[in-house]
């Protein structure tokens, strides 16, 4: 073991959370309609699957794009060679283009301030070791991407401190929470170098307002620190309120060009390609850019997917025909997942964007603990086979919120998801029924209250 370094042999990777262990147990026996219909169902993963038909048919109409050819000649060798690290200028603009298109076309965005990344996850720790240093802090919003505990600080060596958010006004930041969160950092002698928001926001499935950017420009301001908006979901934004990015907030403050706000991009969630490791940093500080970009060495994007997304992003109909289309695809089934968990008394966190909804169920929870919560999981996981993603693995500060995916399986598998918590929900209505009347008929007190392994849906209204 002395031979290995401290980094190989911690276990400070966030491997051993519940979000990825779920992912573990799915893996072990993974839901297939056919080979395996008894499986665990993945609903633990962010991934859109809605709209590769559309892909594969613009990828169809345009085999050159594939083939490595441009104009009839082939391009193989052009793009087989070293590429250099700032990328590839077509792609840099039509990424560029894309997101302005998606932001509305509200906003502009400079390609020589862009960086290119594999995926987010490289961009946001890019950014640790661009603006922090090992123990310095950023402040993060809760509920937060179970990810961010390995992407932020696992090799940078980052803390976290939580910026505390509750179901009270459905998780808004504040500026008393944010004002407290600070405070915790200096007392824990940390200095704060900035803030990590998403948004749209995950787990919540929400875009932030006008409002809560506005505190956040101003506290950064004040604070002389970063703010870093992950922006990854922006196109995903499938109903109202529209989506409203960082940088429109400071081009309406007239701080369009502040050097301490970063946004981080990829194209894994908008365009549904996780696998094809395309992320980009955008900053208006040409130190951070400067040093980004000779990170990026290493974590580049090939120059064959490059060249491809160059090619298709270009395309402005049918980037346009993509938005629209895959926005109302993940609004219909948004709708889908939202009326099957109100079938089984199930309620959601209102949401408007995102792959997910944040489903409430402290009402099936035996106590109001995150103990109680975890055994609600793991039934959930093992008995009726469905791999959600518990609050507490987003540090949720309450307990019984969990996160649940609907874009990454197909509509029957949805609905056979449905029907199996319906289900579970159903024997626990009658297993408290028959412990209630058992307890009545034991007491001969009926008008007495007890309280049942699970709650009754009587009580969801009091809470």
């Amino acid at each position: 073991m002395g031979l290995l370094s401290r980094k190989a042999t911690c276990n400070s990777h966030g491997q051993d959370s519940s979000y990825f262990l779920g992912w573990l147990e799915y893996e072990k026996n993974p839901y297939h309609h056919l080979h395996n219909p008894n499986g665990i169902i993945q609903m633990g993963l962010a991934e859109n699957q809605l709209s590769f038909d559309l892909l594969e048919t613009w990828l169809a109409k345009n085999p050159e794009a594939v083939g490595c050819k441009r104009d009839g000649q082939s391009i193989f060798r052009e793009l087989a060679l070293f590429q250099d690290y700032h990328g590839l200028p077509a792609f840099k603009k039509a990424l560029v283009d894309f997101m302005a298109e998606i932001r509305g076309n509200k906003v502009s965005f400079d390609p020589n301030n862009i960086v290119l990344t594999a995926g987010a996850t490289s961009a946001n720790e890019t950014l640790m070791f661009c603006l922090a240093e090992h123990c310095d802090a950023f402040l993060l919003p809760t509920p937060y991407y179970p990810g961010f505990d390995r992407d932020l600080k696992w090799r940078t060596g980052v803390e976290i401190v939580p910026i505390h958010c509750t179901s009270s006004n459905c998780f808004r930041i504040t500026a008393s929470a944010t004002e407290e969160a600070y405070q915790q950092a200096q007392k824990k002698n940390l200095t704060v170098k900035g803030i990590l928001i998403t948004n749209p926001s995950n787990p919540l499935g929400t875009t932030m307002t006008r409002p809560e950017l506005n505190l956040l420009i101003n506290f950064i301001t004040e604070k002389q620190i970063h703010l870093i908006s992950d922006e990854i979901f922006s196109g995903t934004v499938f109903n109202s309120p529209s989506f409203i990015s960082i940088i429109e907030a400071l081009k309406d403050m007239n701080m369009e060009k502040n050097n301490r706000v970063h946004i981080v991009y990829s194209l894994s969630k908008d365009l549904g390609l996780p696998g094809f490791r395309v992320g980009a940093i955008y900053s208006n500080d040409p130190t951070v850019v400067s040093a980004a970009v000779k990170m990026s060495s290493f974590g580049l994007v090939s120059s064959q997917t490059q060249y491809l997304l160059s090619v298709m992003l270009s395309d402005k109909k049918f980037r346009n025909h993509y938005i629209v289309k895959n926005q109302n695809r993940l609004l219909k089934r948004q709708r889908k997942l939202v009326s099957g968990l109100e079938k089984s008394g199930i309620r959601c966190l209102e949401s408007n964007a995102g792959l997910f909804c944040w489903v409430d169920m402290r009402h099936l929870l035996s106590s109001d603990t995150f103990e109680a919560e975890m055994e609600l999981w793991e039934r959930i996981i093992y008995d009726v086979k469905l791999n959600i993603s518990p609050g507490s693995s987003c540090h949720c500060n309450e307990p019984g919120w969990f996160r649940v995916c609907f874009a990454n399986m197909s509509e029957d598998t949805l609905e056979l998801a449905m029907q199996r918590l319906k289900s579970f929900v159903g024997s626990i209505k009658k297993h408290n029924h028959q412990e209630l009347e058992k307890l009545r008929k034991e007491s001969h007190v009926g008008k007495w209250i007890f309280r049942l392994p699970f709650q009754s849906f009587n009580e969801q209204d009091q809470r």
